[in-house]
């Protein structure tokens, strides 16, 4: 999937969070969106998403050099983010299942294959509402990870994750991220280490 970003700008009332901004990322290509809290890296990446509607400027998604309207763009990418719940009234297992009903997984990889490469096949039929903050991290990160889409989007990723789940994230990027565009939003190098390019906020104030 390429993205295009031409002159876009976001505002909160009469305050520009950034403007002209124009960028483009290409297909399975890395990238990290950075600056320091405040910056707007969390709000570009979500208007990127279509989660957040922008003020000025426009975005084209292509993929296979077709392009796809902004209103279907759901469909192609996923995104992982803190601030974003799961159905914790699910098991482990429920909610992988439906999951790959409404969305699909890359690979053809199954519910089982996924909660054991989490580590969490323990707690598979456990409702995840009892999971610490760190294994429900790890929840959506595999959620976007091993979703079937052209592009994931993560805001954050090592948030709540210890020095176990940090190296599960990177194996999961390595493995399963190659042949996709990834975005990564974050201040933290350690998130971004893989990265060929990086979007500095700050050169759009």
């Amino acid at each position: 999937m390429k993205i295009s970003l031409n002159n876009l700008g976001k505002r909160y009332n009469r305050d520009w969070i950034f403007r002209n901004l124009s960028f483009q990322f290409d297909n399975n290509k890395h990238y990290a969106i950075t600056g320091p809290n405040g910056s707007g890296k969390s709000t570009l990446l979500q208007i990127i998403g279509g989660s957040t509607i922008h003020n000025e400027g426009e975005i084209f998604y292509q993929q296979s050099d077709k392009n796809i309207k902004p209103e279907k763009i759901f469909k192609k990418i996923s995104f992982a983010a803190p601030y974003l719940e799961v159905v914790e009234e699910m098991t482990l297992t429920e909610f992988f299942t439906f999951h790959q009903k409404m969305k699909g997984c890359i690979s053809s990889i199954d519910t089982k294959e996924i909660i054991f490469a989490l580590g969490l096949e323990k707690s598979s039929h456990k409702q995840i509402r009892y999971y610490s903050s760190g294994m429900k991290q790890r929840v959506k990160l595999a959620q976007a990870i091993f979703s079937d889409v052209a592009a994931v989007l993560l805001d954050e990723p090592l948030t709540n994750l210890d020095n176990e789940g940090i190296l599960l994230y990177h194996s999961l990027i390595k493995n399963y991220c190659n042949n996709r565009l990834v975005i990564v939003s974050s201040n933290d190098k350690n998130e971004y280490s893989f990265c060929e390019e990086t979007i500095d906020m700050l050169s759009y104030k």
